[in-house]
């Protein structure tokens, strides 16, 4: 029968036995966690966590510096972000929002970003970054239905920023938003939301 899931904090043990899981470490034969997470047969879905950017990233920041050679982004982690003025054709200000790709990053802490464009007007919507891919879906399921019932364009950065855009219905689009990331550990949720969305969609 399979066991019920559990609730574990970094550095509790979850097998006596080493296994290869992500969000865990293996040591002295043991395996024990390393954030808080939801641990059930042998897979650890991480609750909460900081962002940790990785290469290729595709993240929405937030112009926070205009320099000479170019522009410091918050993304929403503790890494410096800076997008080169060689980078892009364009022209930010203090503020601004772009969707941009990380190039790489290094042992000093700081990200180096590419590909960039600017946002167009809309809201952005804060969410814990180790939930984006559920929000964002198996080959962009999720995001997709949401774009799909709400008329929003949305853009979720795996920093954990959510850039809602368009003429929609962008309340609809930030609640269902908020579901996902409450529910992001069960099961059933895209027919929970898929539900939800039809429920609310005005006539």
């Amino acid at each position: 029968m399979e066991r019920e899931s559990r609730i574990v904090m970094p550095g509790e043990q979850v097998s006596d036995k080493p296994e290869r899981i992500g969000y865990a470490f293996v040591d002295k034969g043991r395996t024990y966690s390393t954030v808080v997470g939801l641990y059930s047969e042998g897979k650890l879905v991480p609750l909460e966590g900081p962002y940790e950017p990785l290469p290729d990233d595709m993240i929405v920041g937030i112009v926070s510096e205009v320099r000479f050679s170019g522009y410091s982004v918050d993304t929403n982690s503790a890494y410096a972000a800076f997008l080169s003025s060689r980078e892009i054709r364009e022209r930010y200000e203090m503020g601004d929002m772009i969707f941009a790709r990380i190039q790489k990053t290094d042992e000093t802490r700081s990200i180096e970003l590419g590909e960039a464009k600017k946002l167009p007007e809309g809201r952005l919507v804060r969410v814990s970054a180790v939930k984006i891919p559920r929000i964002i879906g198996k080959k962009n399921s999720m995001v997709d239905m949401i774009r799909a019932n709400t008329g929003c364009e949305v853009i979720a950065g795996r920093n954990g920023y959510v850039w809602i855009t368009g003429k929609g219905d962008s309340n609809l689009a930030e609640k269902a938003i908020r579901m996902i990331e409450a529910q992001a550990h069960t099961h059933g949720l895209t027919d929970r939301v898929a539900a939800y969305l039809k429920s609310q969609k005005k006539a």
